[in-house]
C-alpha cells in the first residue's frame, strides 16, 4: 500500500486546502468515439480549470500498446490519436494543475515516456491519499473482481515486466492487431452466460470479500475506483464505497461524470 507523501516528493491531494479534486475513469479513448472524445478535451481544457489536481483512474485508452506510439515518425490513425490526446493531457501542467494516472486493464503498458509527455505522474494501484482531511483509498477496480479467477490470472501475467518486455519487442503493427483483436473477445465474452451458479453481471463485479480486504489493509473507510461501469455510492460494513462511471456519448444513451472532492466532501458530478 503507497501512501500519496511517497509519490516523487509530491503529495498528492494535499497541495491545497481550497481548490478541488477531479477523479474520472473509464473512459476507454479511442479515435471510434469523437463525441466521448470531444467531452475529455471539454473536461481537460474546460471544467479541469477549477481543480488542484486531476486523477485518471484507468482506462484512460481503450487499448494502449507501447509508448512508441509517441513516435512522430509513426504514421498510425492510432498513433496520431495518442499524440493528440497526450498533447492534450500536458496543458494541465501547463496551468498549474496536476495530473495523475493509474494504470487499468485496458492500457496497463502506459509508460514512463508518456507520463512525461502527458505531464503526469503514475499512481499505484491501490493507493492510499489524505484529500481534505479524509483518507481514502482509491483503485482502478479489476483487482476487486475476485469472482473472476480467468480474468485474475490475466491481469497477473500482464503485469509481469517480462511479458511485457516481450509484448514491446513486437513489431508495432503486430501489437496495435493483437490489441484490437483481445479488445473484440473481451467484448463478445461479456455478453454470454457464465454458469447458474455466477451469473455474468456478478462475475464482473466486485466481491464482498475483496472490498472488506482492501478497506482492512488500507486502514481506510472511504474507496473510489472504476472498471465496473456501475456508478454508485454503497454503504459497506468497512466504509463508503464510490464507483465511478463510465464515459459513453457515442453509441446508446449517453453516460458519464466525475467525482469531485473539497471541503464539503464528495459528490458525483455529470460531464458538463
Amino acid at each position: 500500500m503507497t501512501d500519496a507523501t511517497h509519490l516523487d516528493a509530491q503529495t498528492a491531494g494535499t497541495a491545497s486546502n481550497t481548490r478541488p479534486l477531479f477523479f474520472i475513469a473509464d473512459l476507454h479513448l479511442s479515435d471510434a468515439i469523437p463525441h466521448t472524445v470531444a467531452a475529455f478535451e471539454h473536461f481537460i481544457g474546460v471544467t479541469a480549470n477549477d481543480a488542484d489536481s486531476v486523477f485518471i483512474l484507468g482506462d484512460l485508452f481503450e487499448f494502449w500498446v507501447g509508448d512508441d506510439v509517441l513516435d512522430e515518425a509513426v504514421d498510425h490513425e492510432r498513433a496520431r490519436f495518442a499524440r493528440r490526446m497526450t498533447k492534450l493531457m500536458h496543458t494541465l501542467s501547463e496551468r498549474g494543475i496536476a495530473l495523475y494516472v493509474m494504470h487499468g486493464n485496458r492500457d496497463f503498458l502506459l509508460g514512463r515516456r508518456f507520463m512525461k509527455e502527458a505531464g503526469a505522474l503514475p499512481l499505484p494501484d491501490p493507493f492510499v491519499m489524505t484529500a481534505f482531511g479524509t483518507r481514502i483509498v482509491v483503485a482502478h477496480g479489476d483487482a476487486l473482481c475476485t469472482a473472476d479467477p480467468a480474468y485474475q490470472r490475466f491481469r497477473r501475467f500482464s503485469r509481469n515486466p517480462l511479458a511485457q518486455r516481450l509484448f514491446l519487442s513486437l513489431p508495432l503493427k503486430v501489437r496495435l492487431s493483437i490489441a484490437e483483436k483481445m479488445r473484440s473477445k473481451s467484448e463478445h465474452a461479456r455478453t454470454l452466460p457464465i454458469s447458474v451458479s455466477v451469473p455474468a453481471a456478478a462475475k464482473y463485479d466486485v466481491t464482498p470479500e475483496a472490498v472488506a480486504r482492501l478497506f482492512a489493509s488500507s486502514g481506510t473507510h472511504t474507496m473510489i475506483h472504476g472498471h465496473t461501469h456501475r456508478p454508485a455510492r454503497h454503504r459497506e460494513p468497512g466504509g463508503t464505497r464510490w464507483v465511478m462511471p463510465d464515459w459513453e456519448l457515442d453509441h446508446g444513451e449517453p453516460r458519464g461524470g466525475y467525482l469531485r472532492i473539497d471541503a464539503d466532501g464528495i459528490r458525483a458530478l455529470p460531464l458538463a
